[in-house]
């Protein structure tokens, strides 16, 4: 077996300041990370599991309340404009189970999503302080306050799809009907996939600008390529909106504007990395 060495600090009174790490080692430290991850979220998704009735009726099955925050938005603007197509109705959609372990796999199910969704910062701090150790010191420096950054990235994501993209969704699909003798039930485990599906998609690809930074910085991607590209971009946007939303026009719509805008920050951070790292090449 090969022997990957990297350097860790050693914290031991009277030894090196850092010693190098074997392949063993490695896996050590990886193993203790994952650990810590999964502890964290079996914590999170106990307290979730306590908490059902707050965890489905205020935030699963709260998009298709009349009462519901965007519901109540929408509606309003729609009679500023007199466009009464805006305002959503999702209170006829009628959910049920079908299976005799239908709800309690769901809870489980919820619970578990709950713990990954709101320990994420906690992961992402694990797997981070698993590759920092092996980073440069400039690669360090430029990679300051990632796991900040990218937990507000993710978190933005997953309340943009939650509170926009999932009430459309619902109306869109609860109530679009081939023909007036098929009626629309919705099975439970059918509306519970397409919320967390839906939310967590939207989440990862709002990671859109910390994966940019890091492929400039290796130097795969430069400003120029991805302005050149812009309107392929697009194209390819529109596609991937497609593919992690449902198959209606408005949610892939309210997918493609903030990618658009995600993608134009994503030059802007690309112009700035490659400004710097040609500074250090040149220096």
């Amino acid at each position: 077996m090969p022997e990957i060495h990297s350097t860790k600090k050693d914290p031991s009174p009277g030894k090196s300041s850092e010693r190098e790490m074997s392949f063993w080692d490695h896996l050590d430290e990886l193993r203790w990370h994952l650990v810590r991850s999964i502890v964290a979220v079996v914590i999170l998704a106990i307290v979730a599991f306590i908490f059902k009735d707050f965890i489905f009726t205020k935030i699963i099955l709260a998009p298709i309340r009349p009462d519901f925050l965007t519901t109540r938005l929408l509606c309003g603007f729609s009679e500023i404009v007199g466009v009464s197509a805006l305002c959503l109705d999702n209170s006829g959609l009628e959910i049920i189970n079908i299976r005799m372990s239908g709800q309690f796999l769901t809870h489980m199910y919820i619970s578990i999503m709950a713990g990954v969704i709101v320990g994420f910062p906690y992961i992402l701090h694990e797997i981070w302080s698993f590759i920092q150790p092996a980073l440069k010191p400039t690669e360090k420096k430029y990679s300051g306050g990632t796991v900040l950054v990218c937990s507000i990235l993710f978190i933005t994501g997953v309340l943009f799809s939650y509170f926009l993209i999932v009430p459309l969704t619902i109306n869109f699909l609860g109530t679009y009907q081939v023909s007036e003798a098929v009626a629309n039930n919705v099975s439970l485990s059918s509306y519970i996939s397409t919320v967390v599906s839906v939310s967590l998609s939207v989440g990862i690809v709002f990671e859109l600008p910390v994966f940019v930074f890091f492929l400039t910085k290796v130097g795969i991607l430069t400003p120029a390529y991805l302005k050149k590209n812009r309107k392929y971009m697009l194209v390819i946007l529109l596609v991937l909106s497609a593919i992690i939303t449902p198959p209606d026009v408005f949610s892939q719509i309210l997918v493609v504007i903030p990618l658009l805008g995600l993608y134009e920050l994503s030059i802007a951070i690309a112009n700035r990395v490659f400004k710097n790292r040609e500074s250090e090449l040149a220096g």
